[in-house]
């Protein structure tokens, strides 16, 4: 299991993410709250070992929020740059089910600032 601060395991992070798979396909059942917590995380975690840095702020409430992507850090309030979006969203972006101009195009996606777009560091894997 990945130490919370540690290296996510490649593995660990494709269980999580295979654990709220029919949830990605459209099954209106929402998985439990461990499990699509679990997917969320450690997926933040990956972008954030993927492109480590302090410039981006990417919230996914209630689960989690990372910072990431190299440039200028900030270290008061709310950073300039910041990407939130949903659970569902976050996860359609992690794993290629959507593309961040198609998420961005319909408003499912809020990023503001010069650094916000991610679309270079996704998908974080392909199911």
């Amino acid at each position: 299991m990945s130490r919370p601060g540690g290296p996510v395991d490649p593995h660990e992070l494709r269980a999580a993410v295979e654990a709220v798979r029919p949830w990605l396909a459209g099954d209106p059942r929402r998985p439990a709250r461990p499990v699509l917590a679990a997917a969320v995380r450690l997926s933040l975690r990956t972008l954030a070992q993927d492109a480590p840095g302090r410039s981006v702020e990417v919230r996914v409430p209630p689960f989690a929020a990372v910072q990431c992507v190299e440039g200028p850090r900030h270290t008061r309030g709310t950073p300039p740059n910041v990407v939130e979006t949903d659970p569902l969203t976050w996860l359609e972006l992690a794993t290629g089910a959507v593309t961040w101009a198609q998420a961005l195009a319909d408003g499912r996606i809020s990023a503001s600032g010069s650094r916000a777009d991610l679309s270079a560091h996704l998908p974080l894997l392909r199911l």
